[in-house]
């Protein structure tokens, strides 16, 4: 039986991603969504085609009232919504899912969007739908990482993980969304206790193999609550940073001014950052990566250290944070049914289902190493 599924922000640069991987999957019926008309006309003309899943458009605004009912009109399975930035976004999409009965999954990586999800979990289990918030890199592929071997370890001391991208740049929503918080104070762990390090600050130059030196700044990210209670860490950090040396510095220095005080709304020099790394992206070399360290006991009580790394070449960047839906897709597709409920979303799909998903394996790398004793 075809799913059929509602796509926010379709014409946007991860909802793109998303349209094109779901289109010629057998079982689909697609709806592309969002507020602009013409955008939607040129992706409509894009993706239509003989074996194309596309089903039609919706215009409209998603956070709007009447969204429940246009849901319910078009007979929709699943929502994506990828309308960010999830930044002070309220769940009004969730919502209307839940009285639409809908499933929905996003593509947030707002640290207090996606843990605060849970506040609509009873409704979701009364309503009988799954919503799934984080469905990207973080935390849906960093937990499925260490999920896999975490019977590898006795306990886990530290988990110290980032991302550094390739220097082509997401879309526009993205940078406002990241850099909202830059100079702001960032909720971390060490030894167990809580601290706070500056976003956008705390300079590390960290080399990441197959890319060489990569200059990284202080992110939030779910996962700083998720992996303290799933994995008992009582050291974890996140890193991230741009391509560019020079995008990581102009970071930096926007949230060193935001910490003086000396700018107060990040937001017009986050589109002014945005527009200069656009000029820029012919300066990169096309790879990013995900790296995870993990740190702990093995289960004869000595020191075992992980380290664990998503390669991306060509600029396939993008589409790791994209494809953690299309592999949900894939997988409800398959039978599978995610339990009733709202969460974050962890726990749902494997690393093989996700790098499946993206369909790249000429550009796209997995490494995991292992080492006993202290370092």
């Amino acid at each position: 039986m075809p799913i059929r599924i509602l796509v926010i922000g379709a014409y946007g640069n991860f909802g793109r991603i998303i349209c094109r991987h779901l289109n010629p999957m057998p079982g689909v019926q697609l709806i592309v969504a969002g507020r602009n008309a013409n955008s939607l006309k040129n992706l409509c003309e894009q993706l239509a085609g003989p074996a194309a899943a596309l089903h039609g458009s919706w215009c409209g605004d998603a956070m709007a009232p009447g969204f429940a009912a246009a849901l319910r009109e078009l007979g929709i399975d699943w929502v994506i919504h990828t309308g960010g930035p999830f930044q002070r976004q309220p769940y009004s999409v969730a919502q209307a899912c839940i009285e639409a009965g809908a499933n929905y999954c996003d593509l947030a990586d707002c640290r207090v969007f996606v843990n605060g999800i849970t506040q609509l979990d009873a409704q979701a289990r009364e309503a009988g739908v799954a919503l799934l918030s984080g469905c990207s890199s973080v935390p849906s592929l960093s937990s499925a990482i260490i999920d896999e071997q975490r019977h590898r370890f006795s306990q886990i001391d530290a988990i110290e993980h980032g991302i550094s991208s390739s220097a082509k740049m997401p879309g526009l929503s993205t940078i406002e969304g990241v850099l909202a918080y830059a100079g702001r104070p960032i909720p971390q762990w060490r030894d167990g206790q809580p601290c706070s390090v500056d976003g956008w600050l705390g300079l590390q130059l960290r080399h990441l193999p197959g890319l060489g030196w990569r200059l990284l700044n202080n992110v939030d990210v779910p996962d700083m609550d998720i992996f303290a209670r799933r994995y008992g860490a009582g050291t974890l950090a996140f890193k991230a940073g741009a391509g560019l040396m020079a995008g990581g510095v102009a970071n930096a220095a926007l949230a060193l001014l935001v910490k003086l005080g000396l700018v107060r709304d990040p937001l017009p020099w986050a589109r002014r950052l945005y527009r200069l790394g656009v000029y820029c992206e012919r300066l990169g070399d096309g790879k990013s990566a995900m790296y995870i360290r993990v740190r702990g006991l093995d289960p004869q009580g000595q020191p075992l250290h992980m380290h664990a790394q998503v390669t991306a070449l060509d600029d396939k960047g993008p589409q790791i944070p994209s494809c953690a839906s299309v592999a949900l897709m894939a997988k409800v597709l398959a039978g599978y049914r995610p339990q009733p409920g709202a969460r974050p979303c962890v726990g749902e799909i494997s690393v093989a289902e996700y790098l499946a998903a993206i369909g790249a394996p000429h550009q796209l790398r997995y490494s995991l190493d292992f080492q006993q004793g202290r370092s």
